[in-house]
């Protein structure tokens, strides 16, 4: 949900973190209680670059298949990453055979990209960006969720700090559909206020934890090589 494709495309998606809004779709805040996130680096859209790709797209190196290369020597970085026999790595391996350029180190690279930005949309409100990096369910929730902060005329002023661990936890194939779940730890700066400009929840100067632990799905038949956020959860 090619990670990025590895050269390619990349999806953009992802979620946001707002603590009793999104409680349900993100991840839960430990330490300095505050809302959600809100980057005032917010992506927005923004035109085509010199090649016709949107800006909002992030391309990765990708790896290439040599001819002739033994099957095993295309495991040797899923090996190095996961160890051999677990089911994280049977899992890795299968996406590889369905995708001959996935990578797992670039792919948590591209993720930990594609969360910054997801986050940035969801507090800027930008639902063209998100449209095109999440799942529609996951979509539609991101979507309801921003109404209705829009609808009580508030707004959410947040700095995006950076991302502490990112790791894969979990990864297999449903089908043809390669799924791969992370567990994503950040910091983020948030406050929200309501109309009058007051803050009404969370801290504009304090440092607050996030965890969340994120869905990417892709399908390996399809030419379409983004992967796109299809759940989330609070982390017990």
């Amino acid at each position: 949900m090619e990670f990025f494709d590895f050269g390619t495309i990349f999806f953009l998606i992802a979620a946001v973190v707002i603590f009793f809004q999104l409680r349900n779709v993100l991840g839960r805040r430990t330490g300095n209680e505050r809302p959600p996130f809100d980057p005032y680096t917010a992506a927005r859209n923004k035109p085509q670059d010199a090649n016709g790709k949107p800006e909002n797209v992030v391309s990765l190196p990708q790896r290439k298949r040599v001819a002739g290369e033994p099957a095993e020597d295309a495991y040797v970085a899923i090996d190095a990453f996961a160890k051999p026999g677990t089911d994280l790595n049977k899992g890795l391996r299968a996406i590889k055979d369905a995708d001959a350029s996935f990578e797992p180190k670039g792919f948590v690279e591209g993720a930990k990209m594609a969360y910054e930005m997801i986050v940035m949309a969801y507090a800027d409100g930008d639902r063209k960006t998100l449209k095109n990096l999440l799942s529609r369910e996951v979509f539609d929730g991101f979507v309801a969720a921003i109404a209705d902060r829009e609808g009580r005329s508030e707004k959410i002023q947040s700095s995006f700090v950076g991302i502490d661990k990112a790791d894969i936890v979990s990864a297999e194939m449903k089908g043809g559909e390669a799924h791969v779940t992370l567990r994503i730890v950040s910091e983020l700066i948030s406050a929200t206020r309501d109309k009058a400009g007051e803050v009404i929840d969370g801290d504009p100067e304090t440092v607050a934890e996030v965890k969340d632990v994120w869905t990417f799905a892709r399908d390996t038949r399809s030419r379409d090589p983004n992967w796109k956020l299809v759940a989330t959860e609070e982390e017990d």
